[in-house]
Formats: structure tokens, sequence, C-alpha cells
């Protein structure tokens, strides 16, 4: 594992261009005596070339590069830790311009660079586990700022070989810290840029949103007509149990989300994973997998079991590798598809919440 130091940075007090709304930057450069297509420049430098400074954007007039340099910054995400795993899984904690810290993910496997992002400052879901929402949440991401973790991490191998070779991302999953269905807006207009194609090219069928099971929000996910792929963090067979796990649930109850996610199939045609953390002596005993084959009878799932990863101040355990199997082993034997996730980034707390908790406690 290899660390490189927090960097303590200034408060930016210019806004970052990926920030700026479309009809805004539209406005100011035509203030400055600029047509519209100097828009889809900048981003081109920025979302393909990958500088992050106006003075390499070469095709620009000098003139235009100092005016914006002094309206705007590129990037205004700073990177303030970055932490690489020998897996080749690398976290970068991003400072935001108020100050606030939150976290990246980029998961290298073969044929596939996978950037796990953040949608909030915190979480609110408040799901007893997880070390995001143990400061309750202060407040969504912008657009930009979501999108430029998508920038960080995409950037990140050119720290490491120095060239430009193959190094695009492929894939997105939503599973940072927050509630991405919470701030959902946000969300798909970030989402929206990164698919384009002058954006990072990354299409709908790679991208993962996960939610802790908003059904409403799950509901109208599904009517944009997106083939975006969903994952339910369920954690738990029953709403006795998982109103302890996720206290959010007594406001919606599994039956609910259950029904969302089975109109999310009905609608994209995408089938709908089911994630679900095993917490030792909580929830992974044979009777739980049982409940769980019974709740999932008859629908179009994928069960994807995660075990618990320790959390500083917690009390909650990994459960045994002879618990994990059993679990796995009958859901298959009541015809569940199911996989365990593979642990990536251990050694650098690479789960949601972890370092920020760390550098904010240090």
């Amino acid at each position: 594992m290899s660390t490189l130091p927090i960097v303590q940075v200034p408060a930016l007090s210019a806004p970052g261009l990926l920030s700026v709304a479309p009809d805004e930057l539209a406005a100011w450069l035509a203030e400055h005596g600029e047509k519209p297509l100097r828009a889809r420049q900048l981003r081109r430098w920025l979302l393909q070339a990958r500088v992050d400074s106006f003075d390499a954007m070469t095709d620009l007039p000098q003139a235009l590069r100092r005016a914006l340099a002094a309206a705007f910054v590129p990037l205004e995400t700073q990177v303030a830790r970055h932490l690489t795993a020998d897996d080749g899984t690398h976290k970068l904690l991003l400072r935001l311009c108020d100050g606030k810290l939150i976290e990246c993910v980029l998961i290298k496997e073969a044929g596939r660079r996978t950037a796990c992002i953040s949608t909030q400052v915190g979480c609110a879901m408040g799901c007893v586990f997880c070390a995001s929402g143990l400061d309750g949440v202060e407040r969504n991401l912008t657009s930009g700022e979501i999108l430029e973790q998508l920038v960080r991490v995409r950037n990140l191998p050119l720290w490491e070989r120095g060239d430009r070779t193959d190094q695009r991302l492929t894939n997105i999953v939503v599973m940072g810290m927050g509630e991405p269905l919470a701030n959902l807006d946000n969300l798909l207009a970030a989402l929206e840029i990164a698919g384009a194609k002058d954006g990072l090219g990354i299409g709908a069928r790679h991208i993962t949103i996960s939610t802790v099971g908003l059904p409403a929000k799950i509901r109208r996910l599904a009517d944009l007509g997106k083939q975006y792929h969903l994952a339910v963090s369920l954690h738990a067979p029953d709403d006795a149990l998982r109103n302890q796990i996720v206290p959010t649930n007594d406001k919606t109850g599994l039956a609910a989300i259950l029904e969302a996610a089975e109109y999310f199939f009905e609608k994209t045609g995408r089938q709908v994973t089911i994630e679900y953390v095993l917490l030792g002596g909580v929830n992974d005993a044979a009777d739980h997998a049982r409940a769980l084959a019974r709740l999932l009878q008859g629908r179009k799932a994928h069960v994807n079991l995660i075990p618990f990863n320790d959390v500083a101040g917690l009390s909650y355990r990994r459960p045994s590798p002879e618990a994990l199997a059993e679990f796995q082993t009958s859901l298959r034997r009541h015809g569940v598809s199911v996989k365990v996730r593979k642990r990536k980034g251990a050694q650098i707390d690479a789960a949601c919440g972890q370092l920020r908790r760390a550098v904010a406690a240090s």
C-alpha cells in the first residue's frame, strides 16, 4: 500500500467550470464576445484531453484563457489524500470548495476500470454498519462535484504510468457516500454528461445506481427509459430485522421497495441486483437465507452478498467463512442467483466513509 500525505488546500473563490450551468456559461461567453461552440471546446479539454489548467487549452485565444482563469477554475475539487492498495484499488479523499470532504474510488480489474462515486456529503439513511452515515448528511453534491469525481479517478493512471494509453473509465458505480436517489436530479445531470460522446463516453448499461430503496424515486428512474443498472441494498429478509439495520425502512417497508424494483425491471428489462451486507450473528443465519429466498421467489433478481468490512467504532463483525458459504449455498439451493462480492481495497479502507472519518478525527 502507498499513501500520499493529507494536503491542506485553501478554499476556492471561483466556481469550477463543470459546475457552471450551460446557459450561464453560454451567457458568460457571449459577454466576452465568444460563440457558444467555445463551451464544447472547454468540455472537450476537461473531459477528453485531461487538462487541468486553462493555459493548456491551446486552441483558445490567450485573452479568453486569461478571462476564464479570472472567473473560474478548471476543477474545483482538490485531492486531499490519495491511497493505493496492493490490488490496484485507488481511493481519493477530495476537498470541496467549501472545505467538505468526500470519497471516490478507482477499482482496476482485467479489462475494466470502475469509478465508485459519492452523491452527498455524508448520508441520512442511517444504515447501522456504514461509516458514511455515522455523522448524518450535510448536503447534496452538485452535478459538477459528482462529475469531477469521475474526472479525478479517470486521470489517476496518468500519475502512475505517465501515458494515456487505454486509460479510460469503463464503468461507473454510484455506491459511495450518500443515497443517490435522494440527489437524483444532480446525479442524472452528471451521468448525462458522462455518457455523452463529447464527455466520458460511458454508456448507461455500464452504470450502476445503488439505493437503500426509495420507491417513488425508483419508479421515476424507471420511467426515464434509461438503461442504467439498479442495485437495491436490502440487508434483511423481513421488515422487523431491516428496521434495525436500515432505520428508514419503517417509512417504506420491503413490500413497497420490491414492488418498485419489479416495476423498474418491467419498464427497463434490466435485472435488479439485491445487495446484502452480511453481519456476523445479525443477518447471516441459514434461516435468514431461506427467508430471503422466499422473499425473492418469482422475482427477476440477482443477490450480491457482501461480507461486512470492519469499521472503527462499530461493533459489527464479518460473518464466518462457514456462515458465508452456507448462506450462499442455501440461496442457490432455492433457485436464487447469487455471488459473493470480491473484496477490493481493504487495506486502504475503501468502503465508503471510512477515510473521511479517519481524517476528520486526526
